[in-house]
Parts: C-alpha cells; sequence; structure tokens
C-alpha cells in the first residue's frame, strides 16, 4: 500500500521580534494581559521588503536541505496560505522560480488557519493516487499586513512565519500519513473575514476608511467553534488509524490560544509536554502555525522515528482538519 512520507522540513520566522509591550498604547500592562490571555510573549513581523512568497520560499530551500533532495526533484508545490503576495498570479508560482524547481506544478489553496494541514491532505492524496512521487506543502502566512492595530483583542495574537514539508511516496506499511480528516462549515465564514478584499468589496478609500481592509474576527464565537471541533478532529483521525488517543507521542495543534491547548490536555488527560508549542515565541502565524512547529521539532531532534504525531487545524470558512503521521 503507498503511503506519503514526510522527508524533510523547513522553517522561518522573520528577525524581527515584536515582544508584547509594543501594544502598551492599546491596553495598559499589555505584557500581563496579553499573555495571561494567550500565552504569547512575542511575535516576528515581516519586514518591509519581505511577502508572503519570500517566507516561503526560506523555508522551502530549508525543506529541501532536511530532506538532503535538489529542487528540480519536487513534482508538484501546494502553498497554503490566506495572505498571498497579491491576488493574482498563485505565490506558489513565485516560490517554485525562487527555488528552481522547473519540473513543478504549482498552485494556492486558502483554508485560512487550516491552510497548511489541507495542504498536506492535498499532497498526501496526489501521492497515494500515484499522480506524484515528492511533493511540497507550505504554510505561509504575514498577517501584520492585514491586522487592525487599533484592535488590541486582535492585533496581539498574530504573528508571519512560514514552514514547508516534503512528502515522498513509501512502501512501509507503518510509517508515513496514517490518517487525515478535514471538514468545513460556511455558515460560520462571517467569523474571520477580511471584508474589503475582494470582488464582493472591492477595497475602495471609503473601505479603508472603516478599517474593513483588515482582519475581523468574533472571538467568543470562534473559541467556541474550536472547542467543540478539537476533540472531533482526535478522535476521528485515531480511529481512523486504528489506534488511540493516549498512544499518541506528540500533538501539534494549531497555535491559537494556551487556553484551548489547556482544553485539549483536560479532556484528554495529556500531560502539557505531548504538546508541541511555539505560541509563546511566534504568537499565531495562521497557515505557518503547525507548519513551523513541525519543522523545528523535527529538525531539533525531538520528533524520532517510530513516533505518532498528530497535527490538527481549525480556523476560517470556518475549516478544521489533521493528520496523524507516523514518523
Amino acid at each position: 500500500m503507498i503511503h506519503a512520507q514526510v522527508i524533510g522540513s523547513g522553517g522561518y520566522s522573520p528577525e524581527k521580534v515584536i515582544a508584547n509591550d509594543y501594544f502598551e498604547n492599546l491596553v495598559e500592562n499589555a505584557d500581563e494581559w496579553i499573555f495571561s490571555r494567550t500565552g504569547i510573549r512575542e511575535r516576528r513581523f515581516a519586514a518591509d521588503d519581505q511577502a508572503t512568497s519570500d517566507l516561503a520560499t526560506i523555508a522551502a530551500r530549508n525543506a529541501l536541505q532536511s530532506a538532503g533532495i535538489s529542487a528540480d526533484e519536487i513534482d508538484c508545490i501546494v502553498l497554503g496560505t490566506s495572505t498571498p503576495d497579491m491576488c493574482l498570479p498563485p505565490s506558489a508560482c513565485i516560490v517554485q522560480h525562487n527555488i528552481g524547481a522547473k519540473n513543478a506544478v504549482s498552485f494556492d489553496i486558502n483554508a485560512v488557519c487550516s491552510s497548511f494541514v489541507f495542504a498536506m491532505e492535498v499532497a498526501d492524496n496526489f501521492i497515494c493516487s500515484g499522480k506524484y512521487k515528492t511533493v511540497m506543502a507550505i504554510g505561509a502566512d504575514t498577517y501584520s499586513r492585514i491586522l487592525d492595530f487599533k484592535d488590541k483583542n486582535t492585533c496581539t495574537l498574530f504573528g508571519d512565519g512560514a514552514g514547508a514539508a516534503i512528502l515522498r511516496v513509501s512502501d512501509a506499511p507503518d510509517k508515513g500519513i496514517l490518517s487525515t480528516y478535514m471538514r468545513s462549515d460556511g455558515s460560520g465564514w462571517p467569523l474571520i473575514q477580511v471584508p474589503s478584499s475582494g470582488s464582493r468589496k472591492p477595497i475602495s478609500s471609503e473601505t479603508i476608511a472603516e478599517r474593513e481592509n483588515t482582519f475581523k474576527m468574533a472571538g467568543k464565537q470562534v473559541y467556541v467553534f474550536a472547542t467543540e471541533v478539537i476533540p472531533e478532529i482526535i478522535t476521528e483521525l485515531c480511529k481512523r488509524a486504528g489506534v488511540e488517543p493516549n498512544d499518541l507521542t506528540y500533538i501539534i495543534p494549531h497555535q491559537a490560544n494556551i487556553r484551548m491547548i489547556d482544553f485539549i490536555a483536560k479532556k484528554f488527560g495529556y500531560d502539557k509536554e505531548r504538546f508541541l508549542l511555539n505560541l509563546d515565541r511566534c504568537g499565531n502565524t495562521s497557515a505557518a502555525s503547525v507548519a513551523l512547529v513541525l519543522a523545528e521539532n523535527m529538525n531539533n531532534g525531538t520528533i524520532k522515528p517510530g513516533d505518532l504525531v498528530l497535527t490538527m487545524g481549525f480556523g476560517g470558512g470556518l475549516s478544521w482538519g489533521g493528520l496523524l503521521i507516523r514518523f
């Protein structure tokens, strides 16, 4: 039976560090206020001359180095992002050009914060169908470009970054992606949006004045949504792979809020050490969130051969899902 095996990964966080005290103009005792509510101490913002494809390019090159392969071995590049360089062309094509992946078909997908796990699902399907042998999945976002810096409830949460994973065909029956689970509920689309950013309400001087060209989120409703679907993701992935939730070595959740991670731990009786996190250092990096943590822990030796790792994302759309991977 064909499986998709993760053979390498790479990440990139911009150099510009934004500590919580950056937001003192919005809230008194910003560090305590933000950390107590989210678990975030700092995040990274892209430089003025860096776009999403620039972050993704560095992550992609690091992933190639990790996998020990050349760019011309890549058959397909799937870039998950909700902050592309521009509405067209696909940012994936810019990354393809930058890394010299001349043989790769390249395209973007957008499932907001779920984008990387959705990109991994697409990559897995391409490989398991026999269509491609080597696929690169990328999650990258530069939310610093779309935040409303007058809204303390959203602008304090996000950072920029990119992560990439390379999947390759394998016939090892007990190694690679064991199960996937993807869902969406379009009735919740208004909860996470940039109202003026496309054909429904094109950007104009009026929408800019109303700050409708910036990120909006109904935080309380999104929290309720996330805590409802997180147990569903874990239970369904384990069921499909024929394992128990307690069999998991590590969990890489979307790095949204420490309270959500506390909820998972209490719900399933997990120790905090089972969760791999960079939330305190990177904030919520949207599509890059899971990808960055995966790359960091594959390359620093935390994730070892034989480990069973569950990754999950949830976000706008509404969208949610995950993958179960045996390394």
